[in-house]
């Protein structure tokens, strides 16, 4: 039967054709919005990650609760220590230490009086040691307009938009002035060794890096950081074991009754992350269920229009003898078929462009000049293995259930008047 079925479908286009495309359409758009918008959470949760968040991040309790302000005079110390034992106790992460600061960029003249300034927003991480990757996972490389990274100490990378401004070039000399730890003057200057796009409006307005060992010295930091940022070496955040490191660790090494103990948070607790999680891992499931909802109503509609054209043909089944039933069970048969055919071609074609657009993206660069948030500028889809069979969802049910709905009406046929229907 089923080749009887197949051979049927191949010849009758009109009775296959729509339905096909209908179907490739749709398994098309599922495949393609899924897998674009999981590239676009995705990528979103990792930008913020590798700037802010990690996947897990170590502050002193009353830092946490004034993180917005940057209160240096409330950060881990003895850091060197604390980190030592992370890596022995947690040697799956990677666990680096950051500064955060704010400064007053000074730009001087050839007479060393000031030229312009400006208010900045300091970084420091390592940029010189050879092991970190620090630079890699901030994209520092290719974010690189002039110049170059830092090789030691006493440099400087500071954004391109206020390097062009105030007309700063790579090589000269600029003073950054702040408060230290202890509330001292912090004075410090600086030689420019490149500039770069953070790719943020707020980073790009006055944004400076600078190395971790600088930023100890100058900010009277000595064994001490804004944060400890934790990160899975696979590059993937894992909510199920950030809670567990999470948990194991405040146990061990945070009190509530101490102010500067230091406390662990994950990726989810911080910035209202949790909720963009929850939104990548329920897209997909939104958006088959939607589109099986809208495939269904087309393809009802395409099975109604189908069995009246073939309303005749019906007719003459049950005239020759043919049981209501096995012509219903033939038309779901059919329809499975159809179904089948569309949804592989709805997947190739799905996939093609979502491994298009996981290689291109789509660059909405000049949509965000404004945008004060932390976003990736170029959007790309992302590939994941449910995106090999998502599409057989709605492709098969949604033309299952629109033939089921649409076959009823051969039950409805009243075998007395089939001669005069057939006469007609």
């Amino acid at each position: 039967m089923i080749k009887f079925i197949f051979k049927g479908v191949l010849r009758d286009k009109n009775r296959s054709l729509l339905p096909v495309i209908v179907v490739s359409i749709g398994v098309f758009l599922t495949i393609l919005l899924s897998g674009w918008m999981k590239g676009i959470f995705s990528d979103m949760i990792d930008i913020n990650a590798n700037q802010t968040a990690g996947h897990v991040k170590i502050m002193t309790r009353s830092y946490a609760e004034n993180q917005s302000q940057l209160p240096n005079d409330l950060a881990l110390i003895g850091v060197d220590t604390l980190l030592l034992h992370l890596r022995k106790e947690y040697p799956e992460m990677d666990w680096v230490k950051r500064i955060e600061f704010g400064a007053l960029l000074d730009v001087p003249d050839k007479k060393g009086e000031t030229r312009a300034q400006g208010p900045a927003f300091g970084k420091a991480i390592d940029l010189i040691s050879p092991q970190s990757a620090e630079v890699k996972r901030l994209n520092i490389r290719s974010s690189i307009v002039k110049g170059r990274i830092p090789n030691h100490g006493g440099e400087a990378l500071i954004s391109n938009e206020f390097a062009k401004q105030f007309n700063v070039n790579v090589g000269d000399k600029i003073t950054l002035f702040g408060s230290t730890m202890t509330g001292g003057m912090m004075i410090q200057s600086f030689r420019v060794s490149g500039t770069l796009n953070f790719g943020s409006s707020v980073l790009d307005r006055g944004a400076v890096i600078i190395d971790i060992k600088d930023a100890q010295q100058a900010l009277d930091m000595k064994d001490a950081a804004s944060e400890i940022l934790g990160y899975f070496k696979d590059g993937v955040y894992n909510d199920k074991a950030a809670k567990a490191v999470k948990k194991a660790f405040n146990t061990k090494y945070s009190s509530t009754n101490n102010p500067y103990s230091p406390e662990m948070f994950t990726l989810r607790d911080q910035d209202s992350l949790g909720q963009y999680l929850d939104m990548a891992d329920h897209m997909s499931s939104i958006m088959v269920l939607i589109l099986i909802l809208a495939m269904s109503i087309v393809l009802w509609n395409a099975g109604l229009l189908g069995g009246l054209r073939r309303y005749g043909e019906f007719g003459i089944r049950l005239a020759l003898g043919e049981g209501k039933g096995h012509i219903y069970q033939t038309l779901l048969y059919e329809a499975i078929l159809i179904g089948l055919i569309g949804t592989v071609l709805g997947t190739i074609l799905g996939l093609g462009a979502s491994f298009y657009l996981q290689e291109y993206g789509l660059d909405f660069s000049s949509m965000m000049k404004n945008i004060t948030m932390i976003l990736p500028h170029v959007y790309r889809a992302k590939v994941t293995p449910e995106l090999f069979y998502i599409g057989f969802f709605p492709g098969l049910l949604a033309t299952t259930f629109g033939n089921a709905i649409a076959g009823i009406a051969i039950f409805r046929r009243q075998t007395a008047r089939l001669f005069k229907e057939l006469e007609t």
